[in-house]
């Protein structure tokens, strides 16, 4: 596929990138598929390359990039033919800390999360009866003396089992107490390594995607005073900035899932013969994949968009969501492009176009759904009546 961009700034990282990622093949992430596996080589790579401390400043032993600069890399790893899900939480799961951690919080974790002796991959937020209504979450950290007792459940909580850290989010102050229901919730660092079997239990949930998720259940889990970050009660402010660099590095994936399903597609359509002819010589087939690559390359200028205001350090909440957006449903309209085009070639595991193409229907649901997103837009950028 000839580059839109002739003279991209950031080449020599995505090239750095793609050399990495070019030493573990198809068959690599194939096999780990088939085994339901973790690619533990793969993350390992990546982190002594520094790829996933890139967000990390350099006084913490980081690369000290931006988003934009981390962004490209996860696009990278997928349109490698890896999948950025079994890592990218290493990436950004640290920003809380970063963000709104105390000193020695920061010179405790932040070392040893840039170099991979500790690990982050995990956070704590959705609830199964709650969802994305995070307000009304019902997990408790009551504190009592030096130690946080906690109590309630968890789902969907990716990573637990190759993580030694995890992010919590939990409500220190009763719903009815407080003044504003986005009040009263803090969040603590767990050390994943004291807490399971003392308090934590954990349900792993087999699931569609090779994407490692559990359950989790907290019977008064005990947590130090010392690993709340920043003040009590302010857990849901702090989390929001988080969340959206995290929905713009999720676009970035899906870009880079979009460009594999194109560059796959394409190759294929040019040398499979029908009728005399190669498949892409019929309209019927150039055009899902040209509107594909017009709407992957639309969703890749709004992930920069959000990506240069994030690094700015100003507002981008609704360029974060509709990148988000956008990325998810150009990566799922190009994945249904490739496999349709494939034949019953898609579905073999060999050509592992079934396997990307379960891997990107995830972010139509994950981190947030579609239509939460709609809905934020209507509210925020619209205007119109909150619907919920």
């Amino acid at each position: 596929m000839k580059p839109l961009i002739q003279d991209d700034p950031y080449q020599d990282l995505r090239d750095a990138v793609r050399a990495l990622c070019a030493t573990f093949p198809p068959e690599y992430h194939r096999r780990i598929d088939a085994e339901r596996g973790y690619p533990e080589e793969f993350v390992d790579a990546l982190t002594r390359a520094g790829w996933l401390a890139a967000l990390i400043p350099e006084e913490y032993g980081g690369s000290g990039l931006g988003l934009t600069e981390a962004s490209i890399i996860m696009e990278e790893i997928n349109r490698s033919g890896g999948n950025s899900g079994a890592c990218h939480g290493q990436m950004y799961n640290m920003g809380t800390l970063l963000r709104h951690g105390s000193d020695a919080q920061k010179a405790e974790y932040l070392p040893k999360i840039a170099s991979g002796d500790l690990r982050l991959q995990s956070m704590g937020v959705t609830e199964p009866t709650t969802g994305t209504d995070t307000t009304k979450i019902k997990t408790t950290a009551v504190k009592k003396g030096d130690r946080y007792v906690v109590n309630g459940q968890k789902v969907w909580i990716s990573r637990i089992q190759h993580s030694d850290l995890m992010i919590l989010l939990a409500r220190t102050t009763p719903l009815d107490q407080v003044a504003k229901k986005s009040e009263g919730m803090s969040i603590f660092i767990v050390d994943l390594r004291d807490a399971i079997g003392q308090g934590m239990e954990v349900r792993p949930i087999p699931n569609m995607v090779n994407h490692e998720t559990n359950e989790l259940f907290f019977d008064n889990l005990e947590i130090p005073a010392e690993n709340l970050i920043g003040e009590e009660g302010q857990g849901f402010k702090y989390i929001l900035t988080g969340l959206n660099a995290e929905r713009t590095l999720i676009a970035a994936e899906c870009i880079g899932d979009g460009y594999w399903f194109i560059d796959k597609v394409t190759a294929y359509a040019k040398e499979r013969v029908v009728f005399g002819r190669p498949i892409g010589q019929n309209q019927g087939v150039q055009f899902p994949i040209a509107e594909s690559l017009i709407e992957v390359e639309a969703a890749n200028l709004m992930r920069f968009e959000a990506a240069r205001l994030f690094d700015e350090g100003k507002p981008m909440g609704a360029q974060a969501n509709m990148a988000k957006y956008l990325a998810a449903k150009a990566s799922w309209e190009a994945a249904n492009a490739c496999i349709q085009f494939h034949g019953g070639f898609g579905f073999a595991n060999e050509y592992d176009v079934e396997r990307k193409f379960r891997e990107t229907r995830l972010y139509q649901v994950a981190p947030i759904s579609t239509n939460l997103i709609l809905s934020y837009v209507a509210e925020h950028i619209l205007g119109l009546p909150r619907s919920f």
